[in-house]
């Protein structure tokens, strides 16, 4: 059961990874480079406050489940 959380925890690292990186490159950038101006604070929002929510809190459950800390 260790094991499948430890290659569980490499799995939410790399979510997290994919989903910012989603965030950013397919929702934000092109709101940034939208000429409309009520574009801009989604941009931000995304860039600022969800994407290191996002990325931060799925990558820091993939490291607990990799070191051992879910262990009974």
């Amino acid at each position: 059961m260790n094991t499948i959380k430890k290659i569980l925890g490499i799995l939410w690292i790399v979510l997290g990874i994919a989903a910012g990186y989603y965030l950013l490159i397919n929702q934000a950038i092109p709101k940034f480079q939208s000429d409309k101006s009520e574009d801009l604070i989604p941009a931000i929002i995304y860039t600022f406050v969800l994407a290191p929510i996002i990325v931060g809190g799925l990558s820091i459950f993939g490291w607990y489940a990799i070191t051992g800390e879910y262990e009974d």
